[in-house]
């Protein structure tokens, strides 16, 4: 049986793959294929319609073009201060550094950025960063990064394999990787690649909640291929609830409203009419958020104080503050708040700067964003966790494995800045894609991948088994009930050990599932598949949950609401256990952060 199956199925070898066709997976074959390794990139979506695309507001880099003071250690600061001081220090440290470089890199491969008047490209605010240093092109910003690596890659000559789908790691007897295993969407037939660096760069895990701005792609793909492979999560806990996302209707609703709408002035109210984000304005950030509404709104014509209203505090503190208005009786019609830019900018402002939020709105709310307000609401936006890597090389702790971009984990901590995802895709993408490259060129031997052929196999077409009975859009609906209901914005130690009661309830629904029709076209198929990666990432993020009692950045438990200096000083490192059903979960130290940098974070 095994030579036929060998026979039966396309195999490919390389020096490096990719997996992955966002930003980070982009950028890590470029740089790859530049370090002269034979590079494949592989993405169960298509080229050009990666979930980066919907990243609009800016890429984060600290290039002093609205803003001379501003510089990479004020940027660390921000992001470390971001984060509630959980990064890892070192990640902080060479993405605040090195985006800048990246970014005009980008503008280098032929991105158009929006332009100061002197020409410069142009930066705006965001929640959280000190200064405007937002490079953008309108609110299109991801769109035009994806144009610009994709033309670069294709450019380059790199091979790409579209509408494909990986199911599986494999190891050669060193414990090293040695290749993936997968199959072609369209026509479910078989793929098999050889390759001693694997760079995993595939994204988030949104589609295991109710309420998300993640497109389709985002079921956890990469975390639980790492986990199986052997590698380790950390951060899992820290879910980011975006302030903004749309309420209504109910075909859209969580998709995404760009913070950008806020950076450029747009205010939050309730019901009542009252611009409430002033009654929430933590300790930690009084000295640099405006007091009054006057102050607040003189920050935007004049500067100099740099006093931020507090709309722009980072994420994790403004969409707790809007769930708290909405749970106080004080929300909108359809149980959001209001987002007001229209009483703020002129029709035109928001036409050359905020472009596709007033057509998405017009087109799916039919609400014009120039003459009325938004109703908005907190939406599972992005996962700060993610696998543990080496922060220089983005290596996990399996040899040849490197991870990137929103599925590793340590860059943001407990809470990412807003603009930070795309300069982190770069920045480490790059390092990524030159690690993986020398690993390929450093090793000789490469173990085979033919003994691993059968059972892979024989895993993907489980759900074709006549006996099974269980329908995988079901499952899925109702692990994302659960993790609404009880893994949600606001945790409790009761909710949290329910939902792992449940979670163990649908992974056993899962042994039984049953797909109709053939291999070819059948998304069943492909979401009985996925939905094994959702349920043992969404147990990751309920077991650490429940461990980590207190409340920082992303996470927050009702019942533990400060934070915890003890807390504050360790990971929760989650690998896979023995049986390989389950997930086993260990307390590991914070990276100790070296004195020079501890320096910027002394009270002035």
């Amino acid at each position: 049986m095994a030579d036929n199956i060998e026979q039966n199925i396309e195999k490919h070898q390389y020096d490096v793959v990719v997996i992955g066709a966002g930003g980070s997976g982009l950028r890590a074959a470029i740089a790859a294929h530049d370090a002269g390794a034979k590079t494949a990139i592989v993405t169960k979506s298509l080229l050009g319609k990666a979930h980066t695309v919907m990243a609009e507001g800016g890429i984060a880099a600290a290039m002093g073009n609205r803003w001379p003071e501003d510089n990479w250690e004020v940027h660390f600061r921000d992001t470390m201060r971001g984060g509630k001081m959980l990064n890892n220090w070192r990640m902080a440290q060479l993405h605040a550094q090195e985006a800048p470089e990246r970014v005009q890199e980008l503008e280098d491969w032929g991105a158009l950025f929006d332009r100061t008047d002197d020409g410069l490209i142009s930066q705006r605010d965001f929640g959280g960063h000190r200064y405007a240093r937002l490079a953008h092109v309108g609110d299109r910003t991801g769109l035009e990064m994806i144009r610009t690596l994709q033309q670069r890659a294709v450019e380059l000559g790199i091979d790409v394999f579209m509408e494909c789908t990986i199911t599986e790691l494999f190891k050669g007897d060193d414990g090293a990787i040695s290749g993936a295993f997968g199959y072609w969407r369209e026509t479910g037939t078989f793929i098999a690649f050889e390759a001693p660096s694997v760079v995993l760069a595939t994204g988030g895990i949104g589609k295991s909640f109710k309420v998300t701005s993640n497109s389709w792609e985002y079921t956890g793909d990469g975390h639980a291929l790492a986990l199986r492979a052997g590698a380790a999560l950390i951060n899992m806990e820290f879910v980011q609830f975006h302030p903004t996302g749309m309420v209504w209707p109910p075909s859209v609703k969580g998709l995404l409203v760009t913070e950008s709408v806020r950076g450029d002035g747009g205010i939050l109210k309730n019901s009542e009419g009252k611009r409430f984000m002033f009654d929430y304005i933590p300790e930690f950030f009084k000295a640099e958020t405006a007091d009054t509404v006057e102050e607040a709104d003189r920050w935007y014509d004049d500067k100099k104080n740099n006093r931020r209203p507090p709309e722009l505090l980072p994420r994790d503190e403004v969409a707790r503050a809007i769930n708290s208005e909405i749970k106080a009786g004080r929300g909108s019609p359809h149980g959001g708040i209001y987002l007001d830019i229209a009483s703020r900018r002129s029709p035109e402002f928001i036409h050359k700067r905020l472009p596709s939020m007033h057509h998405q709105f017009k087109e799916l709310a039919d609400v014009d964003i120039t003459k009325e307000p938004m109703e908005i609401g907190p939406t599972c936006h992005y996962v700060m966790g993610g696998v543990e890597v080496d922060p220089d090389t983005e290596l996990s702790g399996i040899q040849g494995l490197y991870a990137v971009g929103e599925c590793s984990g340590g860059m943001h901590g407990s809470n990412r800045l807003g603009g930070n995802s795309l300069s982190d895709l770069i920045v480490f993408g790059k390092r990524a894609g030159e690690a993986a490259a020398a690993r390929s060129a450093g090793t000789s031997a490469r173990s085979s991948i033919d003994g691993h052929l059968a059972a892979a196999e024989e895993a993907a077409l489980a759900p074709f088994d006549p006996k099974g009975d269980e329908n995988a859009y079901t499952i899925q609906a109702d692990l994302q009930q659960t993790m609404n209901d009880l893994v949600g914005i606001i945790r409790t130690a009761d909710e949290l050990e329910q939902s792992l009661k449940e979670i163990e309830q649908l992974k056993e629904r899962a042994k039984h599932l049953k797909v109709e029709g053939a291999r070819p076209y059948n998304p069943g198929w492909h979401l009985s598949i996925d939905i094994h990666n959702m349920l043992l990432v969404s147990e990751c993020i309920a077991k650490a949950a429940l461990a980590r009692q207190e409340s920082r950045g992303g996470h927050t438990r009702d019942d533990f609401p400060g934070p915890d200096p003890v807390w504050g000083a360790k990971n929760l490192v989650l690998t896979l256990n023995s049986s390989g059903d389950g997930v086993d979960l260990a307390e590991k130290p914070l990276p100790v952060m070296p004195d020079e940098l501890k320096k910027f974070f002394e009270e002035k």
